[in-house]
């Protein structure tokens, strides 16, 4: 049987690949796994504006109160608020119903444990070990045994206040643009920088269940840039639906990637020593010029697979309190203990009013090398890393690219494809190393 938790979780297609019935076997499982540590488990559950959520969200919160669960009901926040809310309540865990960026026929099940982080691989082996038994040998209480769902209708108010509480400094002045997705943030956002003080104009923050990431969000952000320079404003913030990522955008209508936030970011906080160890940790998918920068300023860069899970894994091994990937999807440690597009969102904002400067001017500091990507389809992915045409290849391109850019070769997880991935300073050059490389990969098969 293939595999069910991926690196984020449980996804699939609503309701055919991800159906009610796993749902239910996943709270109940999952209740019962985590039962063995504590009896009488608390667990949190949230979900993003998905029309599936309601679904899913019943047949979750059914499984766990089978097995003697009580379940913390907390409705549609975003997933980082429901990592922050679990640790907030003393829960003994918190799942998140959500597919964050997907679109609207997906959704996923994400367990949180009691300290907010994503659970262990060793847990997520035993749920799965224990959902794919033949048999339901699990306790089935009745009466005052059964678990009971406690709805908190305001909580979204706490997690609004903590967003604001991680700043110190007004964004009177500010004209921000959000664009919510029209998922989970959509009622929060709104609030938080209102709150810090500035003029906030939003964009996609009415759902009705089926528009969720439909040509919006961090991942779709044209219309943003084009609404931050209709209304003159000095930022743009996008979100995905579960707003564990943000991408902004400038004054001039100019995307600054997660690349570019993690730069400024790291740069700022080292200057107020506020970077413990002096460095940042990131996937091997962040542009060169991310690593040409900081370690030009003196800073570390610790490099991961791709992978939010293993930026994170890293950071706890180091003692690192900033990382993240290039999609946005940004861990600031001090504040929560996993991805938080408004928390990052804030706290960029923060570095503009602390320095004065334009983002844009924030963002040049971190020139962005060219970054040429390209998939080739392979009979056998394992083999054809090991070629030794391939191997020649990369060396030949590595050396050609020394101390100004970089290759990476790569095989997909998920599918039979050789992932490739050059950078450097002149763009019809990396064509150029780009067709030695798919060559090589061709003549192996």
């Amino acid at each position: 049987m293939a595999k069910l938790f991926g690196t984020d979780g449980v996804r699939g297609v609503a309701n055919t690949g991800l159906k009610p019935e796993l749902a239910f076997r996943l709270g109940r499982c999952g209740a019962a796994i985590l039962s063995r540590q504590k009896s009488g488990v608390r667990v949190v559950v949230g979900r993003d504006t998905r029309i599936s959520g309601d679904m899913l969200e019943a047949a979750l919160i059914a499984g766990i109160c089978s097995v003697g669960g009580e379940v913390i009901k907390v409705g549609v926040l975003p997933t980082p608020a429901v990592a922050w809310l679990t640790r907030e309540l003393e829960a003994d865990a918190g799942v998140m119903i959500s597919a964050s960026h997907n679109p609207v026929e997906d959704n996923g099940i994400k367990f949180f444990s009691h300290s907010g982080h994503k659970l262990p691989d060793q847990l997520e082996e035993e749920i799965e070990e224990l959902l794919n038994k033949s048999e339901d040998n699990l306790p089935r209480p009745t009466g005052v045994g059964l678990g009971r769902v406690k709805e908190l209708k305001e909580i979204s108010d706490r997690y609004v206040n903590y967003v604001c509480s991680t700043v110190n400094k007004s964004l009177s002045g500010m004209r921000v643009v959000l664009d919510c997705a029209n998922g989970a943030a959509y009622q929060v956002a709104g609030e938080i920088f209102l709150r810090l003080g500035a003029e906030v104009f939003l964009l996609n923050n009415t759902p009705d269940g089926t528009n969720i990431n439909l040509k919006c969000g961090s991942t779709n952000p044209e219309t943003l840039q084009a609404e931050v320079l209709a209304k003159k404003a000095h930022v743009g913030l996008a979100f995905d639906g579960d707003s564990d990522r943000v991408i902004a955008v400038d004054e001039k209508g100019q995307i600054v990637n997660g690349d570019a936030i993690m730069t400024i970011l790291a740069l700022e906080w080292h200057k107020q020593g506020k970077l413990p160890g002096d460095q940042l940790v990131v996937t091997v998918m962040s542009n060169y010029g991310l690593h040409k920068t900081l370690k030009g300023a003196g800073l570390k860069v610790r490099q991961t697979k791709v992978g939010d899970r293993y930026v994170l894994e890293e950071m706890l091994k180091r003692g690192a309190v900033l990382g993240g990937e290039q999609s946005g999807h940004i861990i600031l440690l001090d504040y929560n203990t996993t991805g938080d597009g408004l928390i990052t969102g804030v706290q960029l904002l923060q570095v503009m009013v602390n320095t004065g400067k334009s983002l844009s001017e924030l963002a040049s500091v971190m020139p962005h090398l060219p970054q040429l990507l390209v998939n080739v389809t392979v009979r056998n992915k394992d083999a054809a890393m090991e070629n030794p045409k391939l191997l020649e290849a990369v060396e030949t391109v590595q050396e050609k690219l020394a101390g100004r850019g970089r290759v990476l070769v790569r095989p997909s997880g998920t599918e039979p494809i050789i992932r490739l991935m050059l950078e450097g300073p002149d763009e019809e050059e990396l064509n150029s190393l780009m067709e030695i490389l798919k060559k090589a990969v061709v003549e192996g098969e």
